[in-house]
């Protein structure tokens, strides 16, 4: 299957260390199926970094390497109270560690209107059940892969 990084730059090699902490699954290298998902996330670094243009990564990688055993891989198929769990163990800026040993999770993206209902939850205005409630009715669920060991970096291919 081919995968996409949106960036600024066209990545050569993948260097886990230039990685931010605190994203979803924790600090690791990011793609999704959706190239226009991808293009999205290249224009918005664009934005941030003020600096190169919209370049979409392209990578193949064989799915047999989520099932096969050779490597720890955890599968979120939807918005649950575990996936939710997940995201905001690793969001939250007071754990400076790896919160999991997985390589690779591939599951839903919590983009900015999933973001907000994070942080009312976070911010203890509404509990987990509304949280979750809330979070089926948001559409274009947008699934994310996120490759955080160096053997996991190593089953990508660049195209």
């Amino acid at each position: 299957m081919k995968l996409y990084h949106g960036s600024n730059v066209n990545i050569e090699s993948i260097d886990l260390s230039k990685s931010k902490p605190n994203k979803d699954f924790g600090k690791g290298f990011y793609l999704s199926g959706n190239e226009e998902q991808a293009f999205a996330m290249a224009s918005q670094k664009v934005i941030q970094m003020e600096s190169g243009s919209e370049t979409i990564n392209v990578y193949e990688f064989e799915e047999r390497h989520l099932t096969d055993g050779s490597l720890n891989v955890k599968i979120f198929e939807t918005y649950d109270e575990e996936w939710a769990e997940f995201i905001l163990k690793n969001r939250n800026k007071k754990n400076t560690g790896k919160m999991h040993d997985y390589d690779i999770v591939v599951g839903p993206i919590a983009d900015d209107k999933v973001g907000v209902q994070i942080r009312l939850f976070m911010e203890e205005y509404i509990d987990i059940t509304t949280l979750l409630n809330r979070l089926k009715f948001i559409k274009g669920m947008t699934v994310q892969y996120y490759f955080g060991t160096e053997r996991a970096i190593q089953t990508l291919k660049k195209l």
